[in-house]
C-alpha cells in the first residue's frame, strides 16, 4: 500500500552543507526503500513529502522525529494513495529563497513559506505549483 506524508519542521543548526548531506543521505537510501520525495528548505523551515510503501513511509516518519537536526516537527497530512506525485525525485530540493514569492503567496497570506499556518492541502498544491515551474532540482534520471 502506497502513502504520502507532508511535514513540517523547524531547523536547528542546518547549513548549506547540511543540506547537501541530508539530500546525499536520501539518495543513496531511497531508492533501496521504495521513497521518492521532495525536501523544500528556506530560512529555518523544512517542508518535506515523502511517498513510498507504509511500513517504509512510517519508520522514515520515525527517523525524522528522533533527528536532532529538526525541531517542531509536524505532521501536515498523511494519506493512502493510488500513484506517486512525486515518482521522478529520490529527493528533489527547493530552495525557497530561491522562488519567486508570488508562487509561495498564491497559496499563503504572505509571501514567505510557513507551512505551520496553512492546510497540508495548500502545502502539496505548492508543492505541485514548484513541479510545474520546475523550480525543483534533482530529479532522478
Amino acid at each position: 500500500m502506497l502513502v504520502r506524508l507532508l511535514y513540517a519542521s523547524r531547523a536547528r543548526g542546518v547549513d548549506a552543507d547540511a543540506i547537501d548531506a541530508i539530500l546525499a543521505q536520501c539518495r543513496s537510501k531511497n531508492p533501496a526503500q521504495g521513497v521518492t520525495g521532495i525536501l523544500c528548505h528556506g530560512g529555518d523551515i523544512f517542508m518535506q513529502v515523502v511517498e513510498g510503501g507504509r511500513e517504509a513511509i512510517n519508520h522514515l516518519y520515525g527517523d525524522i522525529l528522533r533527528d536532532p537536526r529538526h525541531e517542531q516537527v509536524t505532521l501536515l497530512h498523511y494519506e493512502e494513495i493510488a500513484e506517486r506525485r512525486f515518482a521522478g525525485w529520490t529527493m528533489g530540493l527547493v530552495n525557497l529563497e530561491r522562488i519567486n514569492p508570488s508562487i509561495v503567496l498564491k497559496f499563503s497570506e504572505k509571501p514567505v513559506l510557513d507551512p505551520f499556518s496553512v492546510s497540508g492541502r495548500a502545502s502539496l498544491a505548492l508543492l505541485e505549483e514548484l513541479i510545474a515551474t520546475a523550480s525543483i532540482i534533482g530529479r532522478a534520471g
